[in-house]
């Protein structure tokens, strides 16, 4: 009587305990079709088991602080064993963006990916609150002026302005972006989105523009945030063209990815002045390099795109995996599927 090979879900052996668990009570419940293997720092294949991989999941203390082109040791041993894996069928990745040239490859050739699109949107936007209310508060002058030991105010024309009423353009409407606008919408301000279809989702009632608008509309913006993928449509989409229709006084919040803007116009924009204040956690160029003037600009916030880490990220996406885990086991289609037959 035939018998279907087992195969293996490759998972880190630094999965907290109790979900390690789930996961190998999944794969036992598959009547032999599926096993566990965890895999640590030392992890060396052979090729017949490379053979038998199926499922890989980048969980978040794999990816650690790789960025799109430098990767930590354990994401690239996780990413060379996927290719290395002929028989590969489903990889979830630990982060909303598919743009790693490693996973281009395993896209290309057919291997179905899941995302984690929506794990950490409520972050992500919270940090993007977070930034536009320190520059609409204009904190970072005050933080100078406190290394500075100044007990300066600022009054009159000077104050900060009423954050109720000014405009923001978002763009990107996923997860993420319905967040930012819901927060934008509580703070009291104007909220105009953009998105490919032009249709504002269900849950939102927004005016909403295809990106063929974006260049018409920008001038309204007060708050530019940028919270969509990186897709031909939206590579560059920010140049210097777009940012001299912007006010001077606007700022931009990009939680995006880097190539959404083209970082180099956006320097000099902030540099002379052409554009307010900026809160960047992604750029072209990850790591940023320690001797990119964009540290010292007084005028921008940069974190190391970090909007989205939280103490909790962790157990939710492996949380997330083991829903997904379940289904693909059942047969039934996996959630944020990216590509692939599922």
């Amino acid at each position: 009587m035939h018998t279907e090979k087992c195969q293996y879900v490759l998972v880190s052996d630094a999965l907290d305990s109790d979900q390690l668990r789930e996961i190998e009570s999944l794969a036992a419940a598959s009547q032999g079709r599926w096993d566990v293997l965890t895999a640590n720092e030392e992890t060396d294949l052979d090729p017949a088991t490379l053979d038998d991989i199926g499922i890989v999941f980048i969980s978040v203390d794999v990816l650690g602080e790789s960025s799109k082109t430098q990767l930590t040791p354990r994401m690239r041993q996780f990413c060379d064993i996927a290719l290395r894996a002929p028989n590969l069928r489903w990889l979830q990745a630990s982060s909303a963006g598919l743009d790693r040239p490693q996973f281009q490859t395993l896209l290309a050739q057919g291997v179905t990916f899941t995302h984690a699109g929506g794990i950490a949107s409520t972050t992500v936007a919270h940090s993007a609150i977070a930034g536009l209310l320190a520059l609409g508060r204009e904190l970072p002058d005050f933080m100078a002026k406190q290394r500075e030991q100044q007990w300066k105010a600022r009054r009159g024309l000077d104050a900060p302005r009423d954050i109720p009423g000014q405009t923001a353009i978002v763009v990107g409407l996923g997860a993420i972006g319905q967040e930012i606008v819901r927060l934008c919408q509580a703070l009291g301000l104007h909220v105009i989105g953009f998105n490919r279809s032009g249709a504002s989702p269900g849950n939102l009632d927004i005016e909403t523009h295809r990106l063929c608008d974006f260049d018409r509309l920008i001038e309204q913006a007060d708050w530019l945030i940028l919270s969509c993928p990186l897709t031909e449509d939206t590579r560059h989409l920010v140049t210097m063209r777009q940012l001299q229709r912007m006010k001077r006084s606007a700022r931009l919040i990009d939680v995006s990815r880097g190539g959404v803007v083209a970082s180099a116009d956006l320097l000099l924009a902030l540099q002379r002045g052409e554009l307010a204040g900026a809160y960047l956690d992604v750029f072209e160029t990850e790591p940023l390099p320690p001797d990119s003037p964009f540290w010292k600009l007084p005028n921008a916030i940069i974190t190391p795109h970090a909007a989205g880490d939280s103490a909790g990220r962790g157990r939710k996406l492996t949380d997330f995996f083991i829903q997904n885990l379940g289904r693909y086991l059942a047969g039934q289609p996996l959630l944020n599927n990216a590509a692939g037959p599922g």
